[in-house]
């Protein structure tokens, strides 16, 4: 066929072979920006060939290839066919979020008294022992490890833990559910394994209710030595508790193979030993949190200027 032939023609607006006009890249913009539904599409976001195909619906052109539909685009940086994952806040940004946020950064940064100590709290759920059909079989010359696919279900566990970012260290208990009983298993623990020398023990949690329930704060109001503190709603980011919760799942938690949950639990304490032998600080500089707490203590003094703008 020759080439002239595959051109594509301009249906609406200016006919004839070359370059689309601009008409056509301002109609896929357009189109772009909106969600399928409102061009009456079963789609739930437009890829490159779909959007060809609407253009094509619609009459814009008479053909289009999806290569040029990813190009026309591109001074806009529009990507309709990527997702992006985001939380819509229930309320915006307040004064009181932004100094909560503060007091967890300087928690989490300033220099402590050599009679306190800051730990960060929080679970791994449901961990499932999932034994394979067939053991896992170890890497060999020019073959990696192989790990059977099948698999069956045996039960679950919970893991409760208990993070030190400046020195590293973990204390950890499991337990088959999920209540603030577990919890105060571990702040017994915790409770019996730091010296008498610290007498301020601050606790970083997030705010699920299993952290400040009925029992906890009964279970806190007998020790005096624990401090509690509190992430601001959907900010796991700021635990360091989930930095090594990522080095358990890639370590230890890839690919699963145990006999029962007992083993799995033994497993997961054995990781623990051995992490703690080689422990190391996770440092958290204050100017990490800067730039982000800086746009939520802006947020505040935006809104009532927005608000203005609307009226």
């Amino acid at each position: 066929m020759p080439v002239a032939s595959r051109r594509c023609r301009i249906v609406r607006g200016r006919v004839g072979r070359g370059p689309f006009p601009p008409e056509v890249a301002l109609h896929l913009v357009r189109r772009a920006c909106e969600l399928p539904e409102r061009a009456g599409r079963s789609l739930s976001q437009w890829d490159c060939a779909a959007l060809a195909r609407q253009l094509v619906r619609e009459q814009v052109v008479a053909a289009i290839s999806p290569q040029t539909v990813r190009r026309l685009p591109a001074a806009d940086r529009l990507k309709p066919w990527r997702q992006h994952v985001w939380l819509h806040p229930r309320t915006p940004p307040d004064t009181r979020f932004a100094q909560q946020g503060r007091a967890v950064a300087d928690l989490l940064t300033r220099p402590l008294d050599e009679h306190d100590v800051a730990l960060s709290l929080d679970e791994m759920t449901s961990l499932q022992p999932r034994p394979r059909r067939v053991p896992t079989r170890p890497a060999r010359p020019g073959r990696p490890v192989q790990v059977e696919h099948e698999y069956r279900r045996a039960g679950a566990t919970h893991l409760f833990a208990a993070f030190d970012p400046r020195s590293g260290r973990v204390s950890g208990v499991t337990a088959r559910r999920k209540r603030q009983a577990e919890y105060l298993t571990l702040l017994e623990q915790l409770d019996q394994t730091l010296p008498p020398t610290i007498t301020a023990i601050h606790l970083l949690a997030d705010n699920v209710s299993v952290h400040h329930g009925r029992l906890v704060q009964q279970g806190l109001a007998a020790r005096p030595r624990f401090v509690a503190h509190f992430t601001p709603v959907h900010c796991s980011w700021m635990n360091p508790v989930e930095q090594w919760f990522s080095i358990l799942r890639r370590k230890r938690r890839r690919s699963p193979n145990f006999a029962d949950v007992a083993a799995l639990q033994r497993s997961l304490h054995q990781f623990i030993a051995e992490w703690n032998a080689i422990a190391h600080p996770f440092r958290w500089p204050q100017h990490s949190f800067a730039k982000i707490l800086a746009t939520v203590e802006a947020a505040p003094a935006a809104e009532p200027a927005s608000l203005a703008n609307a009226a």
